[in-house]
């Protein structure tokens, strides 16, 4: 890798988008739950879109959900050639590249959207930089991406298994981004009115093997920089299997998925702003219907109560 700093392989996760190109409709029902949500922000806003991009597409789904929607121009771009290929037979124009390294010129579109695909991303603050300029004044940027709590059980057994069977830890489930820190992100990336907040998403599986297969399908193996690169011992998996399977409550294994939306605006002159300090023209205790305390003063007090 030629950054040592990075926390993820790309081209380890590039080539893991490219083997799940032909997998990726067995995890629809994941990736259409977190499009519809997030399609469901667009219903939020009366401002109509004639540009937009689907940032790390996959195969096109939530690209398609926009052009079904009316947007004249859907452009579907993921880091994965093979996955822009799917999106590209849906007859969307496709590109393929990279989230860190954006090939679009300043304004290009006036809607960017994202879907369980920036966490993959090194530079998150740097991508969202990216994102913001080539968004046109005004322009809206909505995006989901798994967030802390994801995979917990499976991080847990891995945890367990390798200390027991290994001799020590190696990263098998990625790091996650801290909701709290999310706005955060955007607000530090020039976005004007930066929202983020996260639902749970609990999927259930007849057993581990169906989780596994899920997370091949949508390219999230293990592509973690200082991942271990000796295949995994028979009696860590074995272990591992064991203790999800342990965790199964009437034939299910429920595994939390928490999608963390993040949603901000290109500046544009129209938007609201903050009110300067001191410009209130009504004071406080007036809008409470409280008595006015000074600074230094006793304050009232409370009235007794009725008996």
């Amino acid at each position: 890798m030629d950054n040592p700093l990075a926390v993820f392989d790309r081209l380890a996760h590039r080539k893991r988008r490219d083997r799940a190109a032909s997998l990726v409709d067995g995890a629809e029902p994941i990736l259409a739950e977190a499009a519809s949500r997030l399609l469901d922000r667009l219903d939020d806003t009366t401002r109509r879109f004639s540009r937009a991009l689907d940032l790390g597409s996959r195969h096109g789904l939530l690209a398609q959900g926009l052009s079904d929607r009316g947007i004249g121009t859907v452009v579907a771009a993921d880091l994965s050639p093979a996955m822009a290929a799917r999106a590209g037979a849906r007859g969307l124009p496709v590109v393929a590249a990279d989230e860190e390294a954006l090939p679009f010129a300043p304004g290009s579109f006036d809607l960017i959207v994202s879907n369980l695909s920036l966490h993959w991303v090194n530079d998150l603050p740097g991508a969202l930089v990216q994102i913001r300029r080539a968004l046109a004044p005004d322009g809206l940027f909505v995006a989901t991406l798994w967030a802390w709590g994801t995979l917990a059980p499976v991080r847990e057994a891995f945890l367990a298994a390798e200390a027991t069977h290994a001799g020590g830890a190696s990263p098998r489930v990625s790091p996650f981004a801290d909701l709290r820190d999310c706005a955060g992100l955007l607000q530090r990336a020039g976005f004007a009115l930066p929202v983020a907040d996260a639902e749970t998403l609990t999927v259930e599986y007849a057993s581990p093997f169906g989780l596994f297969a899920d997370l091949r399908a949508l390219g999230e193996t293990n592509a973690v920089a200082e991942r271990s690169r000796r295949p995994l011992p028979r009696a860590v998996l074995s272990a591992v299997a064991a203790d999800l399977g342990g965790r199964m409550r009437d034939g299910h294994l429920a595994i939390p998925f928490v999608i963390a939306t993040l949603t901000g605006w290109a500046p544009h002159e129209s938007q609201p702003k903050p009110l300067a300090p001191g410009s209130a023209s009504t004071r406080l205790a007036t809008a409470l219907g409280v008595p006015e305390v000074g600074a230094g003063e006793a304050p009232l007090a409370p009235p007794r109560p009725l008996r």
